[in-house]
């Protein structure tokens, strides 16, 4: 890097490659573990290389250079995971196969729902039903039932917040 920084093209080049080299290695087995394929790791390879050539003059010359580099190359690499977020890319071919399993894990949930409901009291059970399921607004719900619109609303936050503690206890 220090003979790249004083205009020697040759070295310079032979630097790119040799770091283009070792970042793909590198790289592709860390993205790898996140279910990214060979061609996202190339792109944060010539995302690394690029910000190498346009911030080099931000390297210390008294440094080491491996340190610096192995920055630039974590940041690249943070910020594909980012923008990435936690998307699971899948096969075509298992494309079929994953919506059957949410279907009946959907339809499975959707049988648990009575059984979850019957363990609430008659009141919570009826706004749950009215607004959650129904979908009735609250102000109606609050008439129809005698209650502030408040005491609706906190009825259905506990109800609801219940039936999830319920549903993560396997209470169905």
């Amino acid at each position: 890097m220090r003979q790249a920084l004083e205009g020697d093209q040759a070295a310079y080049r032979r630097l790119l490659a040799a770091v283009a080299q070792r970042l793909r290695v590198q790289l592709r087995a860390r993205l790898a573990r996140w279910g990214a394929t060979d061609v996202e790791a190339e792109d944060v390879v010539q995302e690394t290389l690029l910000a190498i050539h346009l911030k080099r003059h931000t390297w210390n010359r008294v440094e080491r250079f491996e340190p610096w580099l192995a920055a630039v190359a974590r940041n690249k690499l943070i910020d594909a995971l980012r923008r990435r977020g936690r998307r699971v890319e899948l096969p075509i071919e298992d494309f079929e196969s994953s919506l059957a399993d949410e279907s009946r894990a959907s339809q499975d949930d959707a049988l648990d729902v009575p059984v979850l409901l019957s363990q609430l009291g008659e009141r919570q059970r009826e706004i749950v039903r009215l607004v959650s399921i129904e979908g009735e607004d609250v102000r109606t719900v609050a008439q129809r039932l005698g209650m502030s619109e408040v005491n609706v609303r906190v009825s259905l936050h506990r109800s609801l917040k219940s039936l999830a503690a319920l549903y993560r206890k396997g209470g169905a």
